[in-house]
């Protein structure tokens, strides 16, 4: 097969590296384990694809080496991913916090663009195509893959790797990358679901099951950052945007503080109270700011049934200390089945930041999550996918 490459995976990074090779007179070879090409695209953003960030810099990715990034990015711009998308017919509409995702389409045509333009360049991809084997060769690489009971090998002169992290086994998600970084002597850092929901077990657990589905606006933390978006209360324990932005910060046997009402003062504005309605009781000057259901559930800490002005100066700073400071240690998360990405990866040290090949490996490229990088929630993930496809194709 004549081919310039072989990239492996075709979700976001794989795609567009396709793609544009293709815009460079490139033919690639694009295998895909999944029954379609852009399976997690089509999921993301509950199938509207949040496909990037208008906000994005570095400063919204985790990685042991925060400056990697700092070259895709700029070779690849979030200006670059909205021109690509309109040019090919997907127009932008701005949600919350710089979100971007298509006006009047979907994740489905997200993928269809890349499809149609693979198509274009007569780019071959094979789905249903698990690779067992890949062999380093003096002239590059020969990848062995089974597909429909049969074993196939190609040869190609660069390689892509670009099979993402371990989050939603149930689509095909593999350590496989990792696998193959170990072979050839590649440093890992650890690795662990990222943006995920966290659990609460214990003494704990049955009021925030008390609570289940109830979102609450709220400032979430610890000693290294704080978001200010939704949390959800659930069955098991919090999910959220700010939940899931945090996630990718916490370890395990940390505490989180929770502000439920932040950016007011609890204090200040019971004080205000006291002096025109003394007599309401707490529960009902607590039920402006929350549901019913969530006031209710404060009676585990707080005298509910007392008007306010008879509260005393302990009575008052818990109440202070319960919506402002509010601790919880969270004792796991839901694991790579819920996560929607993954911290940590292959070692940006073995890789260079402007081409994205490894040190080691001539010809040989790693890209999207398989690496340590890590965005936030908010499209940011996807524009390092574009970035780093970007990127790859120009060196194959």
């Amino acid at each position: 097969m004549d081919t310039d490459a072989i990239i492996i995976g075709g979700g976001a990074c794989g795609l567009m590296c396709a793609v544009q090779a293709g815009y460079l007179g490139k033919k690639v070879l694009v295998l895909e384990k999944n029954e379609k090409a852009g399976a997690k695209i089509l999921i993301s953003g509950g199938g509207r694809c949040n496909y990037t960030n208008l906000h994005t810099t570095e400063e919204q990715f985790i990685s042991n080496n925060p400056h990697f990034i700092k070259s895709a990015l700029a070779q690849w711009t979030v200006e670059d991913s909205v021109n690509f998308f309109e040019m090919n017919g997907i127009n932008g509409a701005e949600k919350t916090l710089g979100q971007l995702f298509p006006k009047e389409k979907n994740a489905k045509d997200v993928v269809e663009i890349f499809s149609s333009l693979c198509a274009d360049f007569d780019q071959n991809i094979v789905c249903n195509a698990n690779v067992v084997d890949i062999c380093l060769k003096p002239e590059g690489f020969e990848v062995v893959f089974e597909r429909n009971g049969k074993t196939n090998k190609v040869n190609a002169p660069s390689l892509v790797i670009a099979t993402g992290g371990l989050p939603i086994p149930k689509m095909g998600a593999t350590d496989f990358a990792l696998r193959f970084a170990r072979e050839l002597g590649l440093s890992i850092i650890e690795t662990a679901p990222a943006l995920v929901p966290l659990t609460i077990t214990g003494k704990d657990e049955e009021w925030f099951a008390s609570l289940s589905g109830n979102s609450i606006f709220c400032e979430v933390s610890n000693n290294k950052i704080s978001f200010e978006e939704n949390i959800l209360f659930t069955h098991w324990g919090l999910s959220g945007p700010a939940i899931l932005q945090l996630s990718s910060y916490w370890r395990r046997g940390e505490e989180i503080n929770l502000n439920l009402l932040p950016h007011q003062n609890i204090a200040g504005l019971l004080e205000k109270e006291r002096g025109l309605n003394g007599k309401i009781q707490l529960s009902n000057f607590l039920n402006r700011f929350y549901a019913k259901r969530v006031t209710d559930a404060f009676a585990k800490f707080l005298p509910l049934e007392k008007p306010i002005a008879s509260l005393s100066k302990e009575e008052l700073a818990m109440i202070a200390k319960t919506i402002h400071q509010f601790k919880v240690k969270p004792a796991g998360d839901k694991g790579y089945q819920k996560a929607e990405v993954m911290r940590g990866g292959i070692d940006t040290k073995e890789i260079n930041s402007k081409t994205l090949m490894c040190k080691k490996v001539p010809n040989l490229f790693f890209g999207g999550e398989c690496v340590d990088v890590t965005g936030w929630l908010g499209g940011y993930n996807f524009q390092w996918a574009w970035a780093s496809g970007f990127v790859i194709a120009q060196g194959l």
